[in-house]
């Protein structure tokens, strides 16, 4: 199986919002409030590009199956929307995206990578701790009391 990991594009704003949506799919009724994910479009992906974000895609034998985009934040490069649909997880791209990431902060000059995860996901913090990722914080949504999601870093 050929795996190819490639910047996007504008051009794959359409590819990228439907990996979106499909890997976070598994998430609706279970996060509160609904991840913001569930409602990318190819509009809101390529508005994202057009505005200086990034995007890393994986296809495997030419068939796009995870991406992840990132963004200039408050010092740091932070990444979001990692998205891996499920009939590929377990295979390593997650890592393979989130070292793309951080590759890129490095070429860039920023000193860490930084990155929100829900609280209610304990499997993706762990994840991102076996990464190398350390909490730094935790917020509430708007409307709600309890934290809901954990900031977590990682310092290159």
């Amino acid at each position: 199986m050929t795996c190819v990991l490639r910047r996007a594009t504008t051009g794959d704003a359409a590819t990228l919002a439907r990996l979106v949506v499909a890997a976070f799919a598994e998430y609706r009724g279970r996060l509160l409030p609904e991840s913001g994910a569930l409602s990318e479009t190819a509009t809101s992906i390529a508005a994202q590009l057009a505005d200086g974000h990034g995007a890393f895609l994986v296809e495997r034998d030419g068939d796009p199956v995870a991406c992840v985009l990132f963004q200039p934040d408050a010092g740091d490069l932070y990444f979001g929307r990692l998205a891996v649909v499920p009939a590929h997880r377990g295979a390593g791209l997650a890592p393979l995206l989130v070292a793309a990431v951080e590759d890129e902060a490095r070429v860039r000059g920023y000193p860490a990578v930084r990155l929100g995860v829900r609280v209610a996901l304990p499997a993706n913090q762990r994840l991102f701790a076996g990464l190398g990722y350390v909490e730094i914080s935790r917020e509430a949504h708007p409307g709600f009391v309890e934290p809901t999601s954990i900031t977590m870093r990682k310092v290159l």
